[in-house]
C-alpha cells in the first residue's frame, strides 16, 4: 500500500512539474525608427510594414513567437545611439531592425554590431556599411544608399536628359545619393547643391537653380523636406518647365502633402503599390486592408525584413542563441520579397531589380499614385560590395 501511494505521489509530482514548465520565451526584436518630428511619416510606414507581418502571423514570425520592442529615434543620432545601448544591455534583444535615416544608422551601427547582435536594416544603407565596415551581423532588405540613386541616374539617361542640376541634404545619405546618381548618369552635371538637414525654405536655392538653366533637376529630400521643396518648386513656376526627377522625395508618404503639383514627375523606387508580382499584390492588399492607405517602399522593405527574419527563425526553430546558424539562415534569403527577385551579395545587401515610376492621377476616383514605367536595372549590385572583406 505504501508503494502504491509513493507511486501515485511521483506521478502527481511529475505532472505538476510539467504543468509548471514555462512557455518558450518569445524572440525579442528591437524595432528602431523615426516616429516623431519631420521624419515620422517614413518611420510610421517602416513600423507598420514590419508589424503587419507579425500581426498576420498571430504575433509570430516563421511560427516562432516574437516580442517587438518599439523605439523612436526622433531622427537624432545621439538618441539612436542611446536606444541601441538600451536594447542590448537592458532589453537584451535578440535582433535589431528598422532605421530610416543614415545619420542615425551610423550612430547605432557599431554599438549593435560590436555586441554581436544581429541587425536587419530596412532602409538606411550608408556606403561605409556596405563596404569596408560590412559585418556578418548586418543584413539589409533595402539597398546601399548609392543604389537608390544609381537607379535615378539610369532613368535620367533613359529620359535623354543631357544637363542636370542636383540637390540633396548635407548628410551621409545625401552625399551617397548624389555620388550614386553621378556614377551611372552619362550627361553633364551643371551643379550639385547640399542644403541643411530639415531646411524648410529652399527659395534661395531654387532661384539659383533657375538661373543655371538646367535641362532637368534631380533631388533627394526625404520626408517633410520633400513636401516643402516640391511645393516651393511649383510656386516658383518651374513645374512643367524644368522636369523634376526624384528619389525618396515624391513617394507614398509625401504625395498626400504635395498634391497635384507632383503629377508628371518621375521617381526612382524599388517598390510602389502597383508592382506586379504575387507577393507585392498580397502585401499591398493586406496593408491597405489594415491601415486604409497604400504602402510605401519604407513599408515594403520593413515587411520584407520581418518575412526574412521569419524564414530564418523557421529554419533554426527559434534558436537565436546559435547566432552562426541564424546568420546562415538569413544569408540564404529563403523568402519571397515583395520587390521580386532578391538575393544577398557578399556584403549582405540585396542584389535586386530597380524600377521607374510616374506620378499620375486616377481619373475614376482622383487618387494620386504611381504608374509603373518599366524596369531600369536588373539584378543590380551596389558599388561597394567589392570593398567588403566578406567572401
Amino acid at each position: 500500500m505504501r508503494n502504491v501511494r509513493r507511486g501515485a505521489f511521483l506521478v502527481i509530482t511529475a505532472v505538476a512539474a510539467l504543468v509548471a514548465l514555462p512557455a518558450a520565451a518569445a524572440v525579442k526584436i528591437g524595432l528602431v525608427t523615426t516616429l516623431s518630428g519631420p521624419g515620422a511619416a517614413p518611420g510610421q510606414d517602416q513600423h507598420d510594414g514590419f508589424m503587419l507581418a507579425v500581426d498576420l502571423q498571430g504575433g509570430k514570425l516563421g511560427g516562432v513567437p516574437v516580442e517587438v520592442i518599439k523605439k523612436d529615434d526622433q531622427l537624432k543620432p545621439d538618441v539612436g545611439a542611446q536606444i541601441a545601448q538600451e536594447l542590448i544591455e537592458k532589453d537584451k534583444v535578440d535582433l535589431v531592425t528598422g532605421v530610416v535615416f543614415s545619420n542615425v544608422m551610423m550612430a547605432m551601427y557599431k554599438k549593435v554590431i560590436d555586441s554581436e547582435t544581429i541587425f536587419v536594416g530596412s532602409n538606411a544603407g550608408p556606403s561605409p556599411i556596405a563596404g569596408a565596415m560590412c559585418s556578418p551581423y548586418f543584413f539589409s532588405t533595402s539597398w546601399a544608399n548609392d543604389s537608390l540613386h544609381e537607379n535615378a541616374g539610369e532613368i535620367a539617361n533613359l529620359k535623354g536628359y543631357k544637363k542636370m542640376y542636383l540637390m540633396a541634404p548635407n548628410y551621409q545619405a545625401g552625399k551617397d545619393g548624389l555620388a550614386g546618381f553621378k556614377r551611372l548618369y552619362k550627361g553633364e552635371v551643371i551643379d550639385e547643391v547640399y542644403t541643411q538637414m530639415q531646411q524648410p525654405d529652399y527659395s534661395a536655392e531654387i532661384a539659383q537653380l533657375r538661373a543655371a538653366k538646367p535641362e532637368a533637376v534631380y533631388v533627394f529630400y526625404p520626408g517633410s523636406m520633400g513636401v516643402n521643396f516640391v511645393k516651393q518648386y511649383a510656386q516658383a513656376g518651374l513645374i512643367g518647365k524644368i522636369p523634376l526627377l526624384t528619389t525618396a522625395t515624391i513617394d507614398t508618404t509625401t504625395l498626400p502633402g504635395i498634391g497635384d503639383v507632383a503629377i508628371g514627375a518621375f521617381t526612382a523606387s524599388p517598390f510602389e503599390a502597383g508592382l506586379d508580382n504575387p507577393a507585392a499584390k498580397k502585401f499591398s492588399a493586406d496593408f491597405y486592408a489594415k491601415y486604409k492607405r497604400y504602402p510605401s517602399f519604407y513599408a515594403a522593405q520593413s515587411y520584407d525584413a520581418a518575412i526574412l527574419i521569419g524564414s530564418a527563425l523557421q529554419k533554426t526553430k527559434g534558436n537565436v542563441a546559435d547566432k552562426k546558424a541564424m546568420m546562415a539562415a538569413l544569408k540564404e534569403a529563403d523568402f519571397q520579397s515583395v520587390r521580386g527577385d532578391f538575393k544577398f551579395d557578399n556584403n549582405q545587401f540585396p542584389v535586386t531589380d530597380w524600377y521607374m515610376w510616374e506620378v499620375v492621377k486616377d481619373p475614376s476616383d482622383g487618387h494620386l499614385g504611381f504608374a509603373f514605367r518599366g524596369k531600369t536595372l536588373t539584378a543590380h549590385r551596389d558599388a561597394y560590395h567589392d570593398k567588403c572583406p566578406m567572401p
